[in-house]
């Protein structure tokens, strides 16, 4: 089937999302191991993902953790550097996408209000067609909810959809419900995704 619209996950295929880098490079390599240790991170990611409030959430995490409150503060007061850079390749193609007048929506699991963060560092985050954000729809990939919001929403056929992101349960769900997908592992895969698709041409890409 013909692909009417693209959908971009966020996390790892726009922007990266890597917060032990970044824990790395400011705590040095033994304390950052220490705090994430100590500190279920991804647990609060998740919740944050699904709904809860940001500063709130990384305050309540705070207080549960009073030791390594400074180290949670960075989430706070330093997201748009903890979830960067973009990925030049892959902000490329999407903008491509829109010179060509193809369709493109966000399906991502990402806070509301990290998300705005981020997208006041990352001006392309603004150009989407339509956003489905998890924390606004509370919603979250990989339940099929999300995925059938955004069908029912853009009315889209799902065998009209193309999806890429980086993990592979996200990738199954889409596929079950008959969205053609991409496993994300890199710009130039991506591309060579939306080259065989004829939705790109090699100037594009070039």
């Amino acid at each position: 089937m013909q692909v009417e619209a693209v959908v971009f996950d966020i996390g790892n295929v726009l922007i990266e999302w890597h917060p032990r880098r970044y824990f790395d490079r400011v705590l040095g390599a033994r304390q950052s191991a220490a705090f994430f240790a100590a500190v279920d991170i991804d647990a609060m990611m998740t919740r944050i993902d699904a709904g809860a409030p940001f500063f709130e959430t990384i305050a309540a995490t705070a207080r549960a953790h009073p030791d390594w409150a400074p180290a949670l503060a960075h989430f706070r007061d330093n997201w748009a550097d903890l979830a960067s850079p973009e990925i030049p390749g892959s902000v490329q193609v999407l903008q491509a996408l829109r010179a060509r007048g193809v369709p493109v929506f966000a399906l991502s699991n990402f806070g509301a209000e990290n998300f705005a963060l981020s997208a006041a560092r990352h001006p392309f985050l603004a150009s989407f067609d339509r956003r489905y954000i998890s924390a606004r729809l509370r919603q979250a990939k990989p339940a099929p909810a999300i995925y059938e919001t955004l069908e029912r929403d853009s009315g889209v056929p799902p065998g009209a959809l193309l999806f890429t992101d980086d993990r592979p349960e996200n990738i199954a769900t889409a596929r079950a419900r008959g969205w053609q997908t991409h496993l994300f592992d890199g710009p130039e895969g991506w591309a060579h995704c939306l080259l065989a698709a004829g939705l790109l041409t090699e100037e594009d890409v070039a």
